[in-house]
């Protein structure tokens, strides 16, 4: 099991992988999940925790984006952990709906693979209606739950999605990025690739060094650096083209 550990001495252990990463912040007294995975994960996300021996049960549970891969164990951790919920608040009629739009695809195959996902949609990417307890609709820092963790809107992927900066030293993105590509961190899939850009700048302007993916392995500051600059040129360029 991956973990990281800020200067503050939060824990961060990555409990699911593979399909979609879930990650879990251990401070010492309070423990917060972020992203519960497919249905199908449940099982081996449980055994994870469980592995961990947490002397406290889980307090929050974070969401990156409500895509059913990252949000189909909701209800049942929320009703075991009896914890609270953070979402954005742009999600707020996708969950009403118990669907999340598919984004579209940034590359030909996956723009194909989007446009027959959507024509399957609710009954193949769905996830039961669950009831959070926080909407987020601005940045916001945890102080008031007695934690140094902030979360920020960070849309492109789709717009509900928000990263969660810890210590100001690692964020969890959820998929504002990849990392299962050796030479890029694109994601295949991206509603609006122009917010993206500018949510990776977003995260650039934080002192994070780390960047820990809801996909693949985690991000180095420098490489997010060299490839927003690249994809800024490409904007720059294909501008150009178009006058």
């Amino acid at each position: 099991m991956n973990s990281w550990k800020t200067k503050q001495g939060y824990e961060i252990f990555q409990i699911l992988s593979g399909r979609s990463n879930s990650y879990l912040i251990s401070t010492g007294t309070q423990n917060i999940l972020i992203d519960t995975g497919k249905k199908s994960a449940y099982r081996k996300l449980k055994q994870n925790i469980e592995l961990l021996k947490l002397t406290n049960k889980i307090s929050f549970l974070i969401l990156t984006h409500t895509h059913y891969d990252h949000c189909q164990n909701v209800n049942v951790i929320k009703d075991q952990e009896n914890c609270k919920v953070f979402v954005s608040l742009k999600a707020k009629e996708s969950i009403e709906n118990g669907y999340t739009v598919l984004p579209k695809g940034t590359m030909i195959i996956p723009k194909l693979i989007s446009k027959i996902g959507r024509m399957i949609a609710k009954k193949r990417f769905g996830y039961k209606t669950f009831m959070p307890d926080i909407f987020i609709n601005k940045d916001v820092d945890l102080n008031d739950y007695h934690l140094d963790i902030k979360l920020i809107e960070t849309s492109g992927h789709s717009a509900d999605s928000i990263s969660v900066i810890i210590d100001n030293e690692i964020a969890v993105v959820g998929d504002a990025m990849f990392g299962v590509f050796k030479n890029s961190i694109m994601p295949p899939f991206a509603d609006n690739t122009e917010e993206m850009i500018k949510s990776w700048e977003k995260l650039l302007n934080t002192e994070c060094s780390l960047f820990l993916p809801g996909h693949g392995s985690e991000i180095r500051r420098e490489f997010l650096q060299k490839e927003f600059i690249k994809m800024q040129n490409y904007g720059t360029c294909f501008k150009a083209i178009l006058k």
